[in-house]
């Protein structure tokens, strides 16, 4: 035999003695799982074998996050909750409608410790429809409210949204006040990843224009590609960002619908978390630069900032 041969016969018998990554996993799962940590070694070399791409390693590892987590870890606190009242009529629930974009909400009684039920925003068609709006009687087209505690795991929940084919859950603490709400999306978040719906824009811009004045802005927008967009000067010696400057002018971290007139244009919260702002909606007005406003969403509170 050649010494060739002899070498080629070796790293075949090499080779036939290493189990390939396939044996490798089919061994492994034969055996006890004993953690986690083990599991994603053998699914993060399962995609550099391109066995997995990455965002479907992505959800693998967010289906086992889930598993992990619990409903306080991600639920809408208290305080940001947007609510209808149960004795409002119909002129003062559209606007709040309307200008929230949400599709379900709440309806308290008292206090937002007394959720009576949730409202569908598709059922007030009806009522605009038939302008009948002093027979409007909210409490005939009330769905029934779901409570889950804060302990409750996001899988357990998760399997109930779907089996109910519920959306939606009020968080209830270990005293049976009103923690939160939580939704299905903002589990599946968990997994997929941030849901995209229509105020997104392209992964590799920062601002999107719209044809009636109003523009779409990314919060990590830097401040000189800002500038460099609408032909400002705007300047910060504390943020570099958009949504810093935005946050800034707050003064706390904002939720959805907060308004805030600064540096002469409106910036409107579209998307936010509990720890950063994601999305904005900007447009022009004419206060003056030097000057901004505050407003919330819901009414709650609203003043100047001279």
């Amino acid at each position: 035999m050649s010494e060739l041969q002899k070498n080629t016969t070796d790293d075949k018998h090499a080779e036939a003695s290493q189990p390939g990554w396939f044996e490798r996993v089919t061994q492994f799962f034969q055996n006890e799982v004993k953690d986690q940590e083990q599991l994603l070694d053998v699914m993060q070399e399962a995609k550099k074998n391109n066995l997995l791409d990455q965002y479907s390693l992505s959800m693998i590892e967010g289906v086992m996050q889930v598993a992990e987590m619990q409903v306080r870890d991600i639920m809408i606190p208290r305080s940001q909750i947007v609510v209808v009242e149960r004795d409002a009529d119909l002129k003062t629930i559209l606007p709040i409608v309307i200008e929230s974009a949400h599709s379900r909400f709440p309806v308290i009684g008292e206090s937002k410790d007394e959720v009576v039920g949730i409202l569908l925003a598709k059922d007030l068609l009806t009522q605009i429809n038939s302008g009948e709006n002093n027979s409007f009687n909210i409490r005939e087209i009330l769905r029934p409210a779901v409570f889950v505690p804060e302990s409750k795991r996001l899988n357990v929940l998760l399997d109930e949204f779907r089996a109910n084919r519920n959306h939606m859950a009020i968080v209830v603490d270990e005293y049976g006040g009103i923690a939160g709400l939580v939704t299905i999306e903002d589990v599946l978040e968990q997994i997929v990843g941030e849901i995209e719906d229509e105020h997104d824009i392209e992964e590799d811009k920062f601002i999107h224009d719209h044809t009636n004045g109003i523009s779409i802005v990314k919060a990590i927008t830097p401040i000189d590609e800002f500038n460099a967009h609408f032909k400002t000067e705007i300047s910060s010696d504390d943020v570099d960002t958009i949504g810093g400057l935005v946050m800034n002018a707050l003064g706390h971290m904002p939720k959805r619908g907060e308004h805030v007139s600064l540096h002469g244009f409106d910036f409107k919260v579209l998307r936010a978390s509990s720890r950063r702002i994601h999305l904005l909606e900007v447009k022009r007005v004419n206060d003056s630069p030097s000057s901004h406003s505050i407003s919330e969403e819901a009414g709650v509170t609203v003043g100047d900032d001279n």
